[in-house]
């Protein structure tokens, strides 16, 4: 069943890669009752639920940092530099709210801003602003003021968004669906397994520094190699005005989306087809998905887990890493469902 609080707090919660600290809090507390939970030195969040001795360990990911940035530099006049933790598209960034978040935990308010168009020259105005040309204004006049905020070098900024659900009956626009979607399905499902068995050893991690390549993933030791992974992501969603219907396979409404491939991992064709029929055999309404751009968590398959056998379980997402994304209440509950049933019947897989 769809919990709106929940999908509320996971998507307004702070947690820019590196600045983890109040999401991972988030996931520790709901998921308190579910299992032992445990907390890697780079920060990952552990939650084991174990299965019958000697059964297969299969590791449930979903990362929790967001897309975001860091203040870089405090001009004279008191304009902050910043730079990006996560890969922005420049486009969509001038005028756009933020929160620096200062050392002691305040949120302080202030706007993306770059030089007016009407002060550049023509052909600049049709250009993608770079990193350097942006800044973030707080509404001070000097370094001083800047500095008598909380502002230092270091502070993490983050997108001054709150959930709110859309006019279309079961459409969410919020920030951070990349990947706080995949946190949300990642907690479900281990509350739907709380107070039954089921074959395997399920470790639920929350990791760390996907967004800037993978690090927590990929700092896993070999204490906690899964024999199978299925990572929960927040895909790019493909059907939004001016993409081609040929190949459209990750459309709001549709289901989860099963990734088969991106450059990052190709999953075990035995894998795939025992979720697929999975989710044909319980009615799960799913997308398999061929990507030639992408990546995710299942990148640490190789050689962090050994090649442990992975497979993305996808929510579609229209605009991620921008400020603000819409999904679909379903295709987070599809995304739950097969989740669970995989975990159940993870003993019909046969590699």
């Amino acid at each position: 069943m769809f919990n709106k609080d929940l999908l509320e707090k996971c998507s307004n919660a702070v947690g820019v890669s590196g600045f983890e600290d109040e999401i991972r809090s988030l996931i520790a507390e709901e998921l308190s009752d579910c299992g032992t939970i445990t907390q890697t030195p780079s920060g990952n969040l552990i939650c084991e639920k174990k299965g019958p001795e000697g059964a297969p360990v299969v590791a449930l990911v979903a990362h929790m940092d967001e897309i975001g940035f860091m203040v870089q530099g405090v001009t004279a006049d008191g304009y902050l530099l910043l730079v990006p933790l996560g890969g922005w598209w420049n486009h969509t960034l001038p005028s756009q709210r933020v929160q620096v978040i200062t050392r002691d935990g305040r949120r302080i308010p202030g706007q993306i801003g770059t030089k007016p168009p009407h002060l550049l020259p023509e052909a600049q105005r049709k250009q993608v602003m770079p990193d350097d040309a942006l800044f973030v204004d707080v509404g001070a006049s000097s370094a001083a003021e800047v500095e008598a905020l909380g502002i230092r070098l270091g502070c993490c900024i983050v997108p001054d968004v709150q959930l709110q659900p859309l006019a279309v009956e079961k459409r969410w626009m919020g920030k951070a669906f990349d990947n706080r979607a995949g946190v949300y399905c990642m907690i479900q499902v281990m509350k739907a397994l709380r107070d039954a068995e089921q074959p395997c050893t399920v470790r639920a991690i929350a990791t760390v520094q996907e967004e800037v390549g993978t690090r927590g993933a990929r700092a896993l030791s070999d204490a906690f190699v899964p024999d199978y992974a299925v990572i929960l992501e927040a895909p790019p969603a493909d059907d939004t005005y001016g993409q081609s219907g040929v190949c459209r396979q990750g459309v709001l409404g549709k289901g989860v989306q099963v990734r088969l491939f991106d450059p990052t991992n190709i999953t075990p064709p035995a894998l795939a087809d025992f979720v697929l029929e999975t989710a044909q055999r319980r009615n799960i309404p799913c997308q398999p998905t061929v990507r030639r751009t992408g990546g995710t968590d299942a990148a640490a398959s190789y050689p962090q887990w050994h090649g442990a056998p992975s497979i993305v379980l996808g929510v579609p997402t229209r605009y991620i890493h921008s400020h603000n994304g819409i999904l679909d209440e379903r295709d987070l509950q599809a995304t739950i469902d097969l989740s669970v049933q995989i975990l159940r019947e993870i003993n019909r897989f046969t590699k």
